[in-house]
């Protein structure tokens, strides 16, 4: 079933949901209580597109959303990465990370290697098939990127990613509040 939304401008004519405002309505006590929850569920909405995409590029070139992220960090690496680095940077566990160099590694794209100076550890390091495999994305994602994105000014989109980027730091400085509290994120 495709997900169609169907969105409305307000009197300012800016986009909203209206599904979201009515069901969200009952947690609010007026507008400043209900933009912040409308727009958290316009990030999400935007979240599920891209990934969507992104999924739908990846997958239908047998590679996971997941390791494909994995292969875009590897790619830009002329050294191997370590497991526990890629898991922290992606925000997953590192058996997550260690089932993905599995896989990748099982396909080729991926091969682990002794980390310099370290005989105990090993780097995930991306292969020159994996480089290919890469290679051969990055047009296609561009292209895709372009159509999402179509319509937005250069300063728009500066300002969009300003936007992603202050609420990804406002929820860490929030977890690491409530950690020093003992309440948990």
């Amino acid at each position: 079933m495709n997900d169609v939304h169907i969105f409305e401008s307000d009197s300012g004519g800016f986009l909203y949901d209206p599904r979201v405002r009515a069901a969200m309505t009952q947690f609010a006590d007026g507008e400043d209580d209900l933009l912040p929850v409308e727009a958290a569920a316009a990030v999400r909405t935007a979240y599920h597109a891209i990934e969507r995409m992104r999924a739908h590029g990846s997958e239908g070139r047998g590679v996971s959303a997941g390791a494909l992220d994995l292969l875009i960090r590897l790619s830009g690496s002329d050294q191997g990465i370590s497991i526990g680095e890629l898991a922290r940077a992606a925000g997953v566990s590192s058996r997550n990370v260690t089932g993905l160099v599995d896989t990748l590694e099982r396909d080729g794209l991926v091969r682990r290697v002794p980390a310099p100076g370290d005989r105990r550890s090993v780097l995930a390091e991306i292969t020159p098939a994996g480089r290919a495999w890469i290679e051969a994305f990055r047009r296609p994602s561009q292209l895709a990127m372009r159509a999402m994105f179509r319509g937005f000014t250069p300063e728009e989109l500066v300002l969009f990613r300003d936007m992603c980027l202050r609420l990804a730091t406002n929820q860490h400085r929030l977890a690491d509040h409530l950690r020093q509290i003992g309440a948990q994120p």
